[in-house]
């Protein structure tokens, strides 16, 4: 179930690009929208709590501090930064930079966790930077400097998201992880995101869904819900149950996928597509992406898939 979860958030995740895209369109700004995204998943998660969990409510101490970690900097910041990145690059080179992360997660796991790991690490390295190089085209200043960067510190982010993710799940529901970290989150950027500005009568203007289906004209207020409930709320839970039942390795050679999902999205409705080069690069990047994620010792995909096809000796699990 696990790598169910795991498709099904990256599936939704990979999808809500193109949705982003047209709900900044119709004047709301990245900080803005990302509120709402935070926001919205919070309240969603806390009405589902207070009727099957409510001792989710109370935490005190180092699941706090570890709580406010990971809503900052794992859900607020990664928000922020993805969306401030998609306003300048494609979607898909987008979410192909930011899932640098699911190769920094072995290496830092070699040289500060201590963790063992395969030699294949290093080819993988060397895979993705090659890759890059063709899928940036290095030297036609194709991609925008601020767009990449954004989408760097969204790589940053997203290699906390899974760090420490993996490890909160398994001493606390995916659903209250959800509620505490969107919430820290939401009250992180209520502080920054300029929600005062917004004329409530922007979510009952048009917007056009753009691309190819820039004659279907819709009220703000429908991609802005479908962003919060399925662009949010449901692919958020189901990642931190992916990470309940896996490893961040395994969970992450499985969220990779989101960047496939996020290239046909954005190809076939709003026309974004990559050149012969480019496809081979972002080719060369997903194999070293997936190359890296089985490159910890002891965190393999084979150690997860115990679960699903019966129990194997002497298999390490994390709680």
């Amino acid at each position: 179930m696990g790598y169910v979860y795991a498709l099904l958030a990256a599936v939704l995740f990979g999808a809500n690009g193109s949705v982003t895209r047209v709900v900044m369109e119709s004047g709301l700004t990245a900080l803005q929208l990302t509120q709402f995204r935070v926001l919205g998943t919070a309240i969603i998660a806390g009405a589902i709590l207070l009727v099957v969990d409510r001792g989710a409510f109370r935490l005190t101490g180092r699941k706090l501090l570890v709580m406010l970690v990971l809503g900052i900097a794992g859900v607020a910041l990664l928000q922020a930064t993805y969306a401030l990145a998609i306003q300048l690059l494609p979607i898909g080179i987008t979410l192909l930079i930011e899932y640098l992360a699911v190769l920094i997660v072995p290496i830092i796991a070699f040289f500060f966790l201590k963790e063992k790991v395969r030699a294949r690490l290093w080819v993988a390295i060397g895979l993705v930077l090659v890759g890059l190089v063709f899928v940036a085209q290095i030297g036609s200043g194709s991609l925008n400097p601020v767009g990449v960067l954004m989408a760097l510190a969204a790589a940053a982010s997203l290699t906390i998201y899974f760090i420490v993710g993996e490890r909160q799940v398994g001493a606390t529901s995916p659903l209250a992880v959800a509620f505490w970290t969107t919430g820290i989150a939401s009250v992180f950027w209520a502080f920054f995101s300029g929600w005062w500005q917004i004329d409530p009568a922007i979510f009952g203007e048009q917007v056009s869904l753009s691309g190819n289906l820039a004659a279907i004209v819709v009220p703000v207020w429908m991609p802005l819900a479908w962003n919060v409930l399925l662009g949010s709320f449901a692919p958020f839970l189901l990642s931190f149950f992916a990470l309940k039942h896996l490893s961040a390795t395994a969970a992450g050679v499985v969220a990779a996928s989101e960047v496939l999902f996020a290239f046909v999205v954005a190809w076939l409705w709003l026309g974004e597509g990559l050149d012969g080069v480019q496809i081979i690069g972002a080719s060369i990047v997903l194999v070293g992406i997936i190359l890296a994620q089985t490159a910890r010792a002891g965190k393999s995909i084979d150690a997860d898939l115990a679960l699903v096809t019966g129990p194997i000796p002497v298999v390490e699990r994390r709680p």
